[in-house]
């Protein structure tokens, strides 16, 4: 809406000082027209903003002027500041323009406080820093939509084709967002990054209408970890250690081996789940625990050399 995005216009001038067209233009996702149109409303309404030419000019704002944007106390904004996860739910924007009226509302010495507090950093003392989720824009959009709205969702899941569930509420988790939903009343959860696409239905889903999302989501791990999943120790080349991490349903240790290569304990749905993870990866990543596993592993890859020794003595059979 042109309303909020005159008032991120005035706070990104407040809280940057002078700013070029161009630059307003990529920070509010706009041409660089329609900054200059919002200018003039602005200076019109009385906003005293005004340019100024040459090398280093710009757009700024008369020193001192001071309008209340954001109805937020110091203590509610540094709280908001700390806070994560909107982006994983494609609120990116949004999210931008909340953190601009959270700045807006500290006084001096709250926003150099506010500094000294790190939320999601690029880099890890640890460990090497894992990849969000790759989720399409509108996949998020329809599924956000139909969690707020009460709708059914027909969703395209990897491996499983069209299904169609009822929405009950998005979880982030060590960067990776999930859907808690119900199929014919039974207990499900999906990795939205596996869905290939989603529709919002017209009928409104079936689901309790008071939940406890964050108890919900205790009962799944709970349940999850109960259940007989299959767990394989993993050595992979440093380089696919995130192909295997997107490919595998949790991770419960990690360790650095000898050679260079991460040692990974991860979790599989089953057997049939392992092998074809790992099969992806090809030469990149030996199971070394279960013996099952390895045995598939060898099997398929025997059965395959097999078909294909026989190209040394003539044409495939028609």
């Amino acid at each position: 809406m042109r309303a909020d995005r005159l008032v991120s216009l005035v706070l990104l001038l407040r809280q940057r000082g002078r700013l070029t067209a161009d630059t307003l233009a990529a920070e509010l996702e706009v041409s660089t027209r329609t900054v200059l149109r919002d200018i003039e409303a602005l200076s019109t309404a009385g906003v005293p903003v005004y340019a100024e030419r040459g090398r280093h000019g710009g757009f700024a704002l008369l020193p001192g002027f001071r309008t209340e944007l954001t109805g937020l106390t110091p203590d509610e904004a540094l709280a908001l500041l700390t806070s994560r996860n909107g982006r994983l739910f494609g609120l990116g924007p949004a999210l931008d323009a909340a953190m601009r009226k959270v700045v807006d509302a500290l006084p001096a010495d709250a926003t150099e406080a506010a500094r000294r507090f790190l939320t999601d950093p690029e880099t890890d003392l640890l460990a090497s820093r894992r990849p969000h989720d790759q989720v399409a824009d509108a996949t998020m959009r329809t599924v956000r939509q139909a969690v707020l709205s009460g709708h059914r969702l027909r969703i395209d899941y990897q491996g499983s084709g069209l299904r169609t569930i009822d929405p009950l509420g998005l979880v982030t988790a060590r960067d990776r967002s999930y859907l808690l939903a119900l199929r014919d009343g039974e207990d499900r959860t999906y990795r939205l990054s596996r869905m290939a696409s989603a529709e919002q239905l017209p009928e409104p889903a079936q689901r309790p209408t008071d939940i406890d999302l964050n108890q919900l989501w205790k009962d799944r791990c709970a349940r999850f970890l109960s259940e007989n999943h299959i767990t394989a120790c993993v050595r992979v080349n440093p380089n696919r250690r995130d192909d295997l991490l997107n490919m595998a349903v949790a991770v419960r240790t990690e360790a650095l081996g000898p050679d260079g290569w991460p040692r990974l304990e991860v979790t599989f749905q089953d057997l049939r789940h392992a092998v074809w993870a790992l099969w992806q990866l090809g030469p990149d990543a030996e199971a070394q625990t279960p013996q099952a596993l390895r045995t598939a592993l060898h099997n398929r890859a025997a059965s395959l050399v097999a078909r294909y020794a026989a190209a040394r003595s003539g044409p495939a059979h028609p």
